[in-house]
């Protein structure tokens, strides 16, 4: 992977948000739809992440992870809905059998916190 710019990385927004709202969409067997409140500046942003082979909806809900909140909307599913942003999590291998690793903060902050 090559090098990027330091004014690359600066463009990445980088936001805690709150899972309020996670489910599995009836098409789904692998992506779990989840509701973020990142706080009154950004709002709430929809997100799908392929991590229902590891993760159930109760597992995210109610917790704070981060996300980067500034991609351009991506069509998921048959019913082409937007996922506007990108949870981050660890990916210890690139294969199907091995569990991503959600981050965890040690406290709690204020929804929308940027993360550097």
């Amino acid at each position: 992977m090559g090098n990027i710019t330091f004014d690359q990385f600066e463009a990445v927004d980088i936001r805690i948000g709150t899972v309020i709202k996670a489910e599995v969409p009836e098409w789904s067997h692998w992506v779990i739809r989840m509701e973020v409140d990142f706080g009154e500046d950004i709002g709430t942003k929809k997100c799908f992440s392929g991590i229902m082979k590891f993760f159930t909806p109760k597992d995210l809900e109610g917790k704070q992870f981060p996300f980067v909140v500034n991609l351009e909307p991506r069509k998921i599913g048959p019913d082409k809905e937007l996922s506007e942003a990108m949870m981050i999590m660890a990916v210890p291998k690139e294969d199907e059998e091995t569990p991503t690793v959600l981050f965890k903060l040690q406290k709690k902050v204020e929804n929308g916190t940027r993360v550097r």
